[in-house]
């Protein structure tokens, strides 16, 4: 498929871009990687006026140490995010989950930021960032806020930014003592998850859920059953409680449940819940 016409222009700073945001409102995209818009495009189910592409601002490639929490740039590449030391010390979970997005082209190409602004509930990284209490920040004309990543997912392919806002860093509590697990399971090792589960347990567990509904999902049954003292079998049993998985060529209704509470089980386990 071909994608319709549209006008390209590569800004040299977020302000830059963010004007352009402004000025084209719903008729501007941005182009990071392009891994999730492109091929929206070629099927016409995109169709942008005008491509902002900020892939090569710099500014806002980097991990770095802030105090209590690691600071990850919107732009920063799943391979930066695999081999980081840093992230290796404190969110060693995300390195891993970064290290197992699509293949290696993939992963020296696409953003964190393109992945979770794009919204797919399906993406293992959201969830990731979910288990992880993460904070998005982003910018428009306005400054900068910041929006917990529990808040920033609205529904499919659907999210709390603004057509004149980008996202510009993500925040991680650092938990360097913290047990972590990501269970996934799909047909092929390249293939989106048919569903995924995020858990890191540090004092309490959290658990999120990759494809078990329109956006990612904390298995919130599974928690308070934790925390009410049940064992890691019992509250696995609770895992889907609350979700609305989808029926699909892959996988039924029925079947995405019964996935979830196998591998938040496995999750569990692993986390020694």
């Amino acid at each position: 498929m071909i994608p319709a016409k549209f006008d390209y222009t590569r800004p040299g700073s977020v302000e830059e871009a963010i004007g352009l945001l402004s000025e084209n409102g719903d008729d501007a995209k941005l182009l990071a990687g392009g891994h999730s818009l492109l091929p929206l495009m070629k099927l016409r189910l995109a169709s942008p006026a005008l491509l902002v592409d900020v892939g090569r601002l710099q500014e806002l490639r980097y991990v770095r140490d802030e105090g209590e929490d690691v600071a990850i740039g919107a732009l920063t590449r799943h391979r930066d995010l695999e081999i980081d030391p840093l992230l290796d010390d404190h969110a060693r979970l995300l390195a891993h989950v970064a290290g197992h997005v699509g293949d290696p082209q993939v992963r020296h190409r696409g953003t964190i930021g393109g992945s979770v602004a794009h919204g797919d509930p399906a993406s293992d990284l959201p969830a990731a960032l979910l288990a992880l209490d993460a904070t998005y920040v982003v910018q428009g004309p306005s400054g900068r806020r910041s929006i917990p990543a529990g808040d920033f997912h609205r529904g499919f392919l659907e999210t709390a930014l603004s057509s004149d806002e980008m996202l510009v860093e993500i925040r991680i509590p650092k938990r360097p003592d913290a047990r972590w697990s990501f269970q996934k399971f799909n047909r092929r090792a390249q293939d989106w998850a048919i569903v995924g589960v995020a858990a890191v347990r540090d004092g309490s567990t959290a658990v999120a859920l990759v494809n078990m509904g329109s956006t990612p999902l904390r298995a919130s049954a599974t928690e308070e059953a934790l925390a009410s003292g049940a064992s890691a079998v019992d509250a696995a049993q609770r895992a889907d409680e609350g979700s609305e998985p989808a029926s699909d060529l892959n996988a039924s209704n029925e079947f995405r449940r019964h996935l979830a509470r196998v591998l938040v089980r496995r999750a569990l386990e692993e986390v020694g819940a």
